[in-house]
């Protein structure tokens, strides 16, 4: 990846959804420009989601996805469904594409009404507008992949579209002002990657910095004599959950003290019902299921957070012994109702629209979700601490 740019998960995700030929990959080549997609007129040529990092002007740095057709069939065919569905949940606008030829059918009215029910917004593309033109309207184009027929106009529409979907909120900049000093403490051991520091705190950094603030960085067991060091308190130190127990003994009461993991639920989830989920780590009993769940699919180290320090935390805390499961990456349970509880991570790796859709599909089926930062420090006593920096949110610990 390039150094200016945007991370995936900061990018306008489009979808491009429909029946299969009705001409999803030859549109969505047409619209970006490339040949980014097999297009063939076999149906089901499209078998898995094909994602895409991009620029596309009018509208700047997005995520194409093209995914197969809704009408597969066969065993195979509803794997590939599941899929499509599954890229709904990440697609903050999505092209419905039908062919002009057929005209809408049951299952383009099926996908409509969940674009609607996701509060997910969308333009119909009527394609093959060469072969066939329908009537259109405010909410819908006629257009032709083959001659090019309205693929600019298509495009401006989607970027009229995304004007109300981009993340207006901050990580941090909210929180201090300029010339503010902020310290973050970034633990140096097995479970950091070689060489680079992982996207949330990258990110965090650059927000700081966006600030007018100075961003001073440390390993935990420099702590201490970081701030010593300094000529004036921090406004504000921020940790890797990991070491939340350790730093927060470190940092005076007088300085506010939270984690990254915490700031991402507030940018991209629900701080309030995360934070409201942590209690049920004191409600546990033996054998109740926990799920454990990843955006990413990063390779486990022999100490992994998820799938080792986790449940041993979680364990050694509710002195209980609990069923876990683990997913990563896309994998997310469309009905989670048999867990007691969902501890997720930070979600850096996931867009805003996939994390509000993992934490609705809990809300939905009455399942409480905490994520990795929260549970670590109500299992550290410091919630009411790492939270202070919040008052509608401590509102919930009194």
């Amino acid at each position: 990846m390039g150094l200016n740019e945007t991370v995936s998960a900061e990018r306008v995700h489009i979808g491009f959804f429909g029946m299969r030929n009705a001409g999803k990959s030859s549109l969505v080549n047409a619209v970006t420009g490339q040949e980014l997609a097999v297009v063939s007129d076999i149906k089901g040529t499209t078998t898995d989601p094909v994602q895409k990092a991009m620029e596309l002007l009018p509208l700047g740095p997005v995520v194409i996805i093209d995914t197969p057709g809704i009408d597969d069939e066969g065993e195979l065919g509803e794997l590939r469904i599941k899929k499509a569905k599954q890229a709904l949940a990440k697609t903050d606008i999505a092209v419905l594409v039908v062919d002009s030829s057929v005209g809408l059918c049951e299952k383009d009215n099926e996908l409509i009404k969940e674009f609607i029910e996701r509060k997910t917004p969308y333009i119909i593309a009527y394609n093959k507008a060469d072969i066939a033109a329908l009537e259109t309207d405010g909410n819908s184009i006629s257009v032709s992949a083959k001659s090019g027929k309205n693929i600019n106009e298509l495009k401006e529409r989607i970027a009229s579209l995304a004007k109300g979907t981009t993340n207006e909120k901050r990580i941090v900049a909210d929180l201090i002002e300029i010339g503010d000093t902020v310290v973050l403490v970034i633990p140096i051991d097995e479970s950091a990657p070689k060489g680079r520091l992982i996207l949330p705190q990258q990110q965090t950094i650059r927000d700081i910095l966006d600030s007018g603030c100075t961003a001073i960085c440390c390993r935990d067991t420099e702590l201490t004599q970081t701030l010593a060091s300094l000529a004036k308190k921090p406004k504000l130190v921020i940790t890797d959950s990991q070491a939340f127990g350790r730093v927060s003994k470190d940092v005076p009461e007088d300085i506010p003290l939270t984690s990254f993991s915490i700031l991402f639920a507030r940018y991209k989830g629900d701080l309030k019902k995360l934070v409201e989920g942590a209690s049920m780590l004191s409600k546990l009993n033996d054998g109740d299921k926990i799920l454990i769940a990843e955006g990413c699919t990063h390779h486990r180290q022999c100490n992994d957070i998820g799938t080792v320090k986790m449940p041993q935390w979680i364990e050694k805390f509710s002195n209980t012994k609990p069923e876990f499961s683990f997913t990563s990456g896309t994998q997310f349970p469309d009905n989670p109702e048999e867990y007691k509880m969902i501890v997720h991570c930070g979600g850096c790796m996931l867009n805003e629209k996939e994390m509000q859709s993992r934490l609705k599909k809990a809300a939905d089926a009455g399942v409480p979700v905490v994520n990795y930062g929260i549970a670590i420090a109500h299992m550290n006593g410091i919630l009411r601490r790492s939270v202070e920096l919040f008052p509608d949110v401590l509102k919930i610990l009194e």
